[in-house]
C-alpha cells in the first residue's frame, strides 16, 4: 500500500510540473515587466538613428543645391557671353563667306575678318568730306521714305549716343535728378540746355532724358541746373548701367565739382 501511495504522489507531482511547463511565457506578468524596458530602449535607439540619418541627408541635399546654384551663377554669364560672341562671329562671317565659297576658299573666320576690315574702311571713308557728302545724300533719300525714316531716326539717335565723336546730338553727361518724389532719384542723360525766360528773369534748364524701357524709350524732364546731380561717370558707363538694368552700377558714386560742371556746360554751348 505504501508503495502505491508514493507512486500516486509522484505521478501528481509530475502532472503539476507538466502543467507549469505548458504555461506560455508571454502570459507571465513578471516577464512582461522585464521585457518592456528592453523593447523601449531598442525603439528609441532606432528612432534616433533614423532621425540622424534624415538630418545628414538634408544637410547633403542643402550643400549640393547651394554648390549647384553657385556653379550656375558663375557659368551662366560666361556661357551667355560665349554664345552671343559665337553667334555674332557667325552672323558677321556670313556677309562675305558666300563670296569666298564661290571662289572655292573655305576658311572659317575669313569672312569675319573681311567684315571688320570693311567696317573700318567705311569709318575712314565717312570721316572724309566725300564720305560725309555721300552719307547726307543717302539720308536725304531715306528720310523721304514713310516707314523707314522712323526706324532710321531712332537707330541713328542710339548710335549717336555712343559715338566717340560726341557731337551735339549725343548724350552729353550722365545726370541724376530727384524724381518722382523727394528722396527718390532717377538716372538719365543731359542732352541739351535751354534758357527759360519768365517774369522773374532768365533761368537755365537742363534737358534730361530718363530711359524707361531699355534705352530707346524714355521721358524728358526740364530741370534747373542747380538741381541736377552730375556723377563721376562717363556716357558709356551710364549706357552700360541702363542696358544692364542697373546691375553694373558702382557701389559708390561721387559727384563732379560744380566749377567743372559749369565749365563743361559753357564749353558745350560755345
Amino acid at each position: 500500500m505504501g508503495d502505491e501511495k508514493s507512486a500516486i504522489v509522484m505521478a501528481s507531482r509530475d502532472r503539476d510540473r507538466d502543467r507549469e511547463l505548458l504555461i506560455p511565457v508571454a502570459d507571465s506578468p513578471d516577464l512582461d515587466i522585464a521585457s518592456k524596458p528592453s523593447a523601449s530602449s531598442s525603439s528609441s535607439s532606432s528612432s534616433s538613428h533614423h532621425s540622424g540619418r534624415e538630418t545628414f541627408c538634408k544637410f547633403v541635399r542643402s550643400w549640393a543645391s547651394k554648390k549647384f546654384m553657385t556653379g550656375c551663377v558663375i557659368l551662366f554669364p560666361i556661357a551667355i557671353t560665349f554664345y552671343i560672341t559665337w553667334w555674332f562671329i557667325h552672323f558677321v562671317d556670313g556677309f562675305f563667306s558666300p563670296i569666298y565659297a564661290q571662289l572655292g576658299i573655305d576658311i572659317f573666320g575669313l569672312g569675319f575678318i573681311t567684315s571688320l576690315t570693311f567696317i573700318f574702311l567705311v569709318g575712314v571713308f565717312m570721316s572724309s568730306w566725300l564720305g560725309a557728302s555721300v552719307l547726307s545724300l543717302g539720308e536725304w533719300f531715306i528720310k523721304r521714305m514713310p516707314f523707314v525714316r522712323h526706324i532710321y531716326n531712332a537707330s541713328k539717335q542710339i548710335s549717336a549716343a555712343i559715338s566717340p565723336d560726341q557731337n551735339t546730338q549725343a548724350f552729353k553727361e550722365v545726370a541724376i535728378i530727384r524724381h518722382p518724389r523727394i528722396g527718390e532719384y532717377a538716372f538719365g542723360f543731359i542732352t541739351s540746355t535751354v534758357t527759360l525766360q519768365n517774369y522773374s528773369g532768365e533761368e537755365e534748364l537742363c534737358c534730361v532724358y530718363v530711359p524707361t524701357n531699355h534705352l530707346y524709350i524714355g521721358d524728358i524732364f526740364l530741370v534747373t541746373t542747380k538741381d541736377v546731380i552730375r556723377p563721376n561717370l562717363s556716357v558709356r558707363e551710364g549706357i552700360e548701367i541702363v542696358v544692364s538694368g542697373g546691375m553694373s552700377m558702382p557701389q559708390v558714386l561721387s559727384t563732379l565739382d560744380s566749377s567743372i560742371s559749369v565749365d563743361r556746360s559753357r564749353s558745350e554751348r560755345s
